[in-house]
């Protein structure tokens, strides 16, 4: 493992906002998880950072990361089946490359997501009608106290933007998920280009701020209140995608958690509909 002592956590968050961090801990075999689990108090997992909130003050903790664990295998093959093992620290844009590479289909919906496999595979996340835990099969997670253990699809109880894995706090290490083989590369460089258009990718931000209640879009909901291009200080919701909270340059911690309220304050004024957070905020 690496260890970094008194590290700005502002470099390892999509938002550009993070204080001075007490260590940063890259593992680099899952095996070294249950040193550190048990010599630290406070921990804190975080992958690519591109959905967490992270305080601008001091923080008296230990960031742990997979980021350095990077394998993509293919497990084997049945009837037609590829049953392939992404490791925690994979880039899911690096993973759609190796699916167009070796020609392997069933999560082209989701290409352009950001982030790392083992924080999509931890919320469940998705988009345009896809879910990372459709073609689950199995989730090697680290749970402290107990250790490395692998569970099914099953045992997971994945709903929109959550899972078992989230509820309890375990660590994802490694996720075996099932494809065919055709990539359809028409709708994966669609919903790239999708996203390049409709989302604003040119800016720091931590994608999705808010979930989207039953029957209606949370986008939809912030543009019909008149919060398109919201401000508190360098803090703005996105003129481009509402559903965005942007850093203009300087954003401070406070600008961002006080214009998240605001939002959801006006929300449930104009439309008795309480918005609740997507992203991670940690203080």
């Amino acid at each position: 493992m690496r260890i970094l002592e008194n590290i700005s956590m502002k470099d390892y968050s999509n938002m550009r906002v993070g204080g001075i961090a007490k260590e940063l801990i890259f593992i680099e075999d899952k095996n070294e998880l249950l040193e550190v689990f048990n010599t630290r108090n406070r921990i804190f997992v975080i992958g690519n950072g591109t959905n967490t909130l992270i305080s601008d003050s001091y923080l008296d903790i230990s960031f742990v990361t997979l980021k350095d664990m990077k394998d993509i295998l293919i497990e084997k093959v049945e009837n037609g089946t590829y049953f392939v093992r992404a490791y925690a620290g994979v880039d899911f844009f690096d993973f759609i490359d190796f699916m167009r590479d070796e020609d392997l289909s069933g999560i082209e919906n989701m290409s352009g997501i950001p982030g790392s496999f083992g924080g999509i595979t931890n919320m469940n996340a998705g988009a345009y009608g896809t879910e990372i835990f459709d073609v689950v099969e199995e989730v090697e997670v680290f749970e402290p106290g107990v250790g490395i253990r692998v569970l099914s699809k099953d045992e997971l109880g994945s709903k929109y933007r959550s899972t078992l894995i989230k509820e309890n706090k375990w660590l994802v290490v490694s996720t075996l998920i099932k494809l065919k083989k055709g990539f359809d590369k028409e709708a994966s460089e669609d919903k790239l280009n999708q996203r390049k258009n409709k989302h604003p990718l040119h800016l720091p931000n931590l994608g999705s701020t808010f979930k989207n209640p039953t029957g209606t879009f949370a986008a939809q909901l912030i543009s019909d209140c008149g919060l398109k291009e919201y401000r508190v200080g360098d803090a703005q919701i996105s003129p481009i995608h509402p559903n965005f909270v942007t850093n203009l340059g300087n954003a401070t911690f406070n600008d961002i958690l006080q214009l998240i309220e605001d939002v959801k304050k006006v929300v449930l004024e104009k439309t008795n509909i309480q918005l609740e957070t997507e992203i991670i905020i940690l203080k």
